[in-house]
């Protein structure tokens, strides 16, 4: 608790979901904590609240580097410094990769990766200053590739390595690096997530009540900020999946896809249907 006290944190995509559990947890905490997401509207009423000496909402498209480069300017010039920045804004995609318009998948890399290196380049002089802590949140989609997710997928593995990368660049800075994959968290994303069009889903092949709560990963990713942790995976089938897909590659392809072609209305249905017309 009394790590982050007064430590300055900012966390991309905070409007709802994992974001949004992290900075309310990080201020319980101590913190002073700078948000943001697209809709500034939805941020305010959000953290309307909340002490506004506490906590700043700034409206940025982490897709957009100069909204990168302005959000980070605004936190030092409100704080002075950044200690901790959580790479957490992100957007998910279901549709096969044949019907998937490519637009999908650059949107997917601009926001989950880019959004991730504009951050941290303009986060890093401060926290190179401060020996602050970089997090990316990232998924089991970034050790393993999911069928129907390829962009997705793609995005993720390219985080991790990007992360891995300059972790070992920092290594000897007291600038720390890391990355946790939630696994299946109740949040917006998959009603968030592009169809082949771009279209949103607007629902969820899940049923979110049986997923670990956002509150409950918020805390487990701050717990690792505050241990500085090399990477978690937090589930037990995230984390047999990771293992599986390392020792035996040909079995995870045939497992990974059984799972996906049971959920409801999976696009590998499709595949399917057309190898049996």
């Amino acid at each position: 608790m009394k790590i982050l006290k007064d430590k300055v944190i900012v966390i991309t995509g905070a409007s709802s979901g994992i974001g949004k559990a992290m900075a309310d947890a990080a201020l319980q905490r101590g913190a002073k904590v700078a948000v943001c997401a697209r809709h500034i509207e939805k941020l305010a009423q959000v953290y309307e609240h909340t002490d506004p000496d506490k906590l700043i909402c700034v409206q940025a498209d982490v897709s957009v580097e100069a909204d990168c480069s302005n959000l980070m300017e605004y936190v030092l010039s409100k704080w002075g410094r950044i200690d901790v920045l959580v790479n957490n804004a992100g957007i998910s995609m279901r549709a096969l990769f044949q019907d998937t318009q490519l637009s999908v998948i650059r949107e997917l890399m601009e926001v989950n990766f880019f959004g991730t290196v504009y951050c941290t380049k303009y986060a890093l002089p401060s926290l190179l200053k401060h020996n602050g802590v970089i997090v990316g949140v990232s998924s089991v989609a970034g050790y393993r590739g999911l069928p129907a997710r390829t962009g997705y997928s793609a995005s993720k593995f390219a985080m991790q390595g990007f992360l891995e990368s300059l972790r070992t660049e920092l290594l000897h800075t007291g600038t720390h690096v890391m990355w946790v994959c939630p696994g299946f968290t109740s949040s917006n994303i998959r009603n968030t997530a592009r169809s082949a069009d771009g279209s949103a889903q607007k629902e969820t092949p899940l049923d979110e009540k049986k997923l670990m709560s956002a509150e409950q990963c918020a805390e487990i990713i701050l717990n690792g900020v505050a241990q500085r942790k090399r990477s978690i995976i937090m589930t037990r089938q995230g984390k047999l999946a990771v293992w599986v897909n390392r020792l035996f590659g040909g079995l995870a392809d045939k497992l990974v896809y059984k799972h996906f072609l049971k959920e409801p209305n999976s696009p590998l249905a499709k595949i399917s249907r057309r190898q049996t017309v």
